[in-house]
């Protein structure tokens, strides 16, 4: 889609976490009004037809659009977490992404096969995060799972979309 309004608001901080990676920082999005609305409405275009029952966001920054869109196609959100920030009893996926190793966690009564899962972050690059993210969604047999990201970074030799072959991915804005 790669919206001229979206590309020009995205920041990009080189270095960061470490040296080498250049950043992309979605919270200059989030913080434009007219960018939510624009990001808001290709999602919502992508998927007001697909009967999601549930959004899985992933923490943290999945959050802030995963709940907006849920609103929007009057749906559920199931939150993808770090260890620990769950209450009740949660199933675990660790992963590898670009500059370390990590898990996220669901409570496992999130979803049920009866479901049609959107699973929302803000940027594929290795796609790590997004696929232990989708592993712990397949556990639930939902009948079928979306993935969708704000974000997909091509132009430093990433390939994360390579690890959702078969699956239907979309991104609003590649780089």
């Amino acid at each position: 889609m790669n919206n001229k309004v979206l590309i020009d608001n995205l920041r990009c901080i080189p270095d960061f976490p470490k040296k080498g990676i250049n950043f992309r920082d979605v919270t200059t999005l989030y913080k434009s009004a007219e960018c939510v609305q624009i990001m808001l409405n290709e999602m919502e275009a992508l998927y007001k037809d697909k009967g999601i029952t549930k959004i899985v966001g992933i923490e943290s920054r999945g959050f802030v659009m995963a709940s907006a869109l849920a609103a929007r196609l009057g749906c559920g959100i199931v939150l993808a977490r770090k260890p620990g920030k769950l209450p009740a009893t949660a199933i675990k996926e660790s992963f590898s992404k670009e500059y370390g190793v990590d898990t996220i966690e669901m409570h496992i009564d999130s979803i049920d096969e009866n479901d049609v899962v959107l699973i929302h972050d803000d940027l594929l690059a290795t796609g790590g995060t997004a696929m232990a993210a989708y592993r712990l969604v397949q556990h639930f047999h939902p009948k079928k799972v979306y993935v969708n990201f704000i974000i997909e970074i091509t132009d430093e030799g990433l390939h994360g979309r390579d690890l959702f072959k078969g699956i239907d991915l979309t991104t609003l804005v590649t780089l």
